[in-house]
């Protein structure tokens, strides 16, 4: 029997979304591992004001644009080039990956911050990403759909067709910015973690900008944080051991 054939453009698609809710299912299954938790267990049920199948519902609504979206870009794509693309040698991959990450980051850095300024933005939009003041793995893409498809589905249009990529580079690279950013909200700080040698934007910074103190600040998502340090919007961080258990990420007072 001949196996189905699935494109790269199908799989670019769906293998994002499939790899938000396996990374995300491992971060909950490692939800019990008190000490490694940056709130205590208790304050999710107390500061965060939606339900986790409220949550559910969100995400998967922005996922359903996002599948859309894309579909409708590899169309336009494929009807004006007429062929397959060519999958370019590995150095320029590892470019037009940069390339990906550099406009992302540009991209969610300005309009994530302009959210914050607007009032009526924060207050009617954004606000409901916030509503997580303890984040978790799953609520990574907890926002309201206009956000959703401002910030993420076109920024990752963008990045994709600024870096030239190709539908099966595209594959990599959204599911690697899918880790990203549910390992940015999930909560946790775990040992060994080989995303926190690489990255500074990480769970702990991330964590600070969810906090009330934080709310102007830590603005970059979700790979590096040179537009914070250059625009003076990067606050500082150690991890402190809570007395009750767990870990505490706290700010550093700046000059």
């Amino acid at each position: 029997m001949a196996l189905i054939e699935i494109s790269d453009e199908i799989l670019g698609t769906f293998v994002p979304i499939a790899v938000y809710w396996l990374y995300s299912g491992m971060y909950m299954l490692l939800d019990g591992w008190d000490e490694y938790r940056l709130h205590p267990k208790g304050e999710e049920y107390v500061k965060n004001v939606v339900s986790k199948r409220t949550v559910v519902k969100g995400v998967l609504v922005q996922q359903a644009f996002q599948v859309a979206i894309a579909l409708l870009l590899f169309k336009i794509i494929g009807d004006e080039t007429g062929t397959a693309p060519t999958q370019p040698s590995t150095a320029v991959m590892i470019v037009q990956l940069l390339v990906a990450m550099l406009v992302m980051d540009t991209w969610q850095y300005f309009i994530h911050r302009y959210m914050h300024i607007n009032k009526f933005l924060y207050k009617h939009i954004h606000s409901k990403h916030h509503t997580l003041v303890v984040p978790y793995a799953f609520g990574a893409l907890y926002n309201h759909p206009l956000e959703g498809l401002l910030l993420d589905t076109v920024g990752g249009a963008l990045s994709f067709l600024v870096s030239g990529m190709t539908p099966r580079t595209g594959i990599y690279f959204f599911s690697f910015a899918t880790v990203k950013t549910v390992d940015d909200h999930c909560g946790l700080w775990l040992p060994g973690n080989v995303l926190h040698l690489f990255f500074q934007n990480n769970s702990a910074y991330h964590d600070i900008h969810h906090q009330l103190y934080g709310s102007k600040y830590n603005f970059s998502q979700p790979f590096f944080v040179m537009w914070d340090k250059i625009l003076g919007t990067y606050m500082p961080y150690t991890l402190e051991t809570r007395k009750e258990g767990g870990l505490e990420a706290r700010p550093v007072k700046m000059d």
